[in-house]
Formats: structure tokens, C-alpha cells, sequence
């Protein structure tokens, strides 16, 4: 079992991107793209600034985390793994039948996953309900929660945003995933987001954009949401969909693939070079 605490956060997102594709090699198929474009943010969340681990899981002081775009499960999972919350083998199981590990996260399945999301659009109210009950229990607890810039199209989850701004959530901090990709085409195409950081601060938050693939970025930017009081905080990562793997980058629809077998073969070789570099490096 593989434990981290406070460590490199590059080497860190290149066990999550390795573990991240294991799983989809293993099963054949899958939402490699926006599993991919969240990697460095699962590194730097739980690589230094999440306060969640296996010995305190059931701490109600602890720092929370909704992936909102649940579709990303396997980096989520990737990341728990390496975490120690359970074993590799679970890895291999991904969507399998039996499997405690489902394509869509599951609380009541997975350890470590604090919200059952899949459903686009619920996440994100999710979050702001957890993030309200530990301020009316006056905790000083985060809650983090990751949502897809496609799923910003619904708007329930616009109604939470709403309503964390009248509750003055300010240990919410929601990050969006703006890898300008969705399922049916470009968001640019399907239905224009405009200026994420405008409409956030229009709904009353702080509000950033950063290089979603810089873990350094990223760590400073949840330094900089965790000074900001009386606010919630939206962070915008500008990603690429199938971040960090060219083969899959450069795909026009990567949302989910099934690899044919020369495309697969390409992807393996890539995993197979980052488990050298893991190898080298620690």
C-alpha cells in the first residue's frame, strides 16, 4: 500500500494519471478525458491541503470532498489508492460486476468518497449542503468540491451556487474542471459558458482562473481560497481534456473511448512510461 502525505505533488500527479489509466487499460474503455484534466488538482487537494485520511474518515471535523463530475471516478479512485483507503486490486475491478468500485463514485460502497454523484448538476448541491451544515455545527472544516464545465449547463447547479453566496459559505471552495469539452461537442458550441469568473463574481464569490495542469497554481490558488473570508471561492482550472496523455489530447471527441487496439497499445506504452518515472523517482 502506497502513502503520501505532504510530498512531491508532480510525482504525485504522475501516480494518479498512471493508476487513472491502469484502470481504463484493465476494462478496455472509458471517460479517459475529464478523468485526465483533473489529475493535478486530485494531487494538490490530497497531496497537501485536504485534511482526509483513512484514520480519521469519520471525524466530522474533517475537510470534505464532492467530485461533482462523477464520470471522473477512476482518478478519484486512483487517488484514494494511493492514499491507502484500500488495496491495488480494487483497481482492477473498475465497473465490473461485484466491483466496490462503480464508473460513478458511491459512498455507501467506497471508502473515502463522502458523496454519491453521477447524477450532473446534484454534486455541486451536495457540497454546499455539506459546506452549510458544518457552519450552522460552527466547524471550520472545508468543503472542496470538483465540477465539470459542461455540467454548468444544468441549472440546479446554479441554484447551489446561488445559494452558498446568500449563506456566505466561505470554507466551500469549488473548483471548475474548464476542459471546453462535454459529451455531445465543444461547450463553446453546445451552450457557450461566457467568463466562469465573471458569472462567479456575479453570484457574489472570489473567483479565479489558473493553469489547471500547474500543481503549483493550483496549491497556491486553494492557499489564496482559504485567506478569503465571508465568501465561497470558485477557482477555474484551464485544462486540456485528456490532460497530460497527447494520443488522447489530440482525439476530437474523448469523453468516453473505447481505444481500438493500436490506439490502445499507444496508450499502454505512455503508462508504461510513467510507471518507469514513478519507479525512479519514488
Amino acid at each position: 500500500m502506497i502513502q503520501v502525505g505532504n510530498i512531491d505533488l508532480d510525482l504525485f500527479a504522475k501516480k494518479i494519471r498512471y493508476y487513472t489509466l491502469k484502470q481504463f487499460t484493465l476494462m478496455g474503455f472509458g471517460h479517459y478525458g475529464g478523468s485526465l484534466s483533473i489529475v493535478e488538482t486530485l494531487a494538490v487537494l490530497y497531496g497537501k491541503h485536504l485534511n482526509a485520511s483513512p484514520e480519521i474518515r469519520d471525524d466530522l471535523n474533517r475537510d470534505y470532498f464532492v467530485l461533482s463530475k462523477g464520470h471522473a471516478g477512476p482518478a478519484l479512485y486512483a487517488t484514494l489508492y494511493l492514499k491507502g483507503y484500500f488495496t491495488e486490486e480494487w483497481l482492477g475491478t473498475l465497473n465490473k460486476n461485484g466491483t466496490k468500485l462503480p464508473s460513478h463514485p458511491d459512498r455507501n460502497l467506497i471508502p473515502g468518497v463522502d458523496m454519491t454523484t453521477g447524477s450532473l448538476g446534484q454534486g455541486i448541491s451536495a457540497a454546499t449542503g455539506i459546506a452549510l451544515g458544518n457552519k450552522i455545527a460552527k466547524r471550520e472544516n472545508y468543503t472542496f468540491c470538483i465540477v465539470g464545465d459542461g455540467e454548468l449547463n444544468e441549472g440546479q447547479a446554479w441554484e447551489a451556487i446561488q445559494m452558498a453566496s446568500h449563506n456566505k459559505l466561505d470554507k466551500l471552495i469549488i473548483f471548475v474542471d474548464d476542459n471546453k469539452m462535454q459529451l455531445d461537442g465543444p461547450t463553446l458550441e453546445i451552450n457557450n459558458p461566457l467568463d466562469f469568473v465573471k458569472k462567479f463574481q456575479a453570484f457574489g464569490y472570489f473567483s479565479k482562473r489558473i493553469d489547471g495542469s500547474s500543481v503549483t497554481e493550483i496549491s497556491e490558488a486553494v492557499v489564496w481560497a482559504k485567506a478569503n473570508h465571508d465568501k465561497p471561492t470558485a477557482i477555474i482550472l484551464d485544462t486540456i481534456k485528456g490532460q497530460g496523455i497527447p494520443i488522447i489530447e489530440e482525439m476530437g471527441n474523448n469523453h468516453h473511448i473505447r481505444p481500438d487496439k493500436a490506439t490502445n497499445n499507444e496508450i499502454i506504452k505512455v503508462m508504461n512510461i510513467l510507471g518507469k518515472e514513478i519507479e525512479v523517482n519514488g
